[in-house]
């Protein structure tokens, strides 16, 4: 199956753009100066959002399908980018994970959560180096 997707940016002032995906659902992006800090995410900064969203995403996904009932969910992602590069080259995810799960059970569901998240998928194949802390509570 083939599925494509949408995106439109369109300028509205100095660095403040807005990003439509054709199914009424949009973001400014911007870009801080010296003066103000912008008014939304840099495209990078989202980048990294659009990460974590789809890692929390398909985690609730996957606990669904295994049947593991979660009572919270954080995913917090810092990345790394270097002059050198140019880009995040970098990533560590701390993950939070509230079930009433054996370690095993969230292992398995953090590996099937890393197998079906297209955005993970996308940083990996462009040499993103991506470290995963994972907790677990009750």
């Amino acid at each position: 199956m083939t599925t494509k997707l949408h995106a439109k940016a369109r300028l509205i002032q100095d660095f403040q753009i807005s990003l439509d995906n054709g199914r009424s659902h949009s973001v400014v992006v911007d870009q801080p100066t010296e003066t103000t800090e912008g008014f939304g995410p840099t495209s990078l900064e989202l980048c990294v959002m659009s990460h974590a969203g789809c890692y929390a995403t398909i985690c609730v996904l996957t606990a669904k399908k295994m049947r593991l009932q979660l009572k919270g969910l954080e995913v917090k992602v810092e990345a790394t980018k270097t002059d050198e590069a140019g880009t995040i080259v970098e990533e560590t995810f701390s993950i939070l994970i509230k079930a009433d799960a054996s370690d095993d059970r969230i292992q398995r569901l953090h590996e099937l959560t890393l197998e079906h998240c297209p955005v993970g998928v996308l940083f990996e194949k462009a040499g993103v180096k991506i470290s995963y802390d994972i907790k677990k509570s009750k």
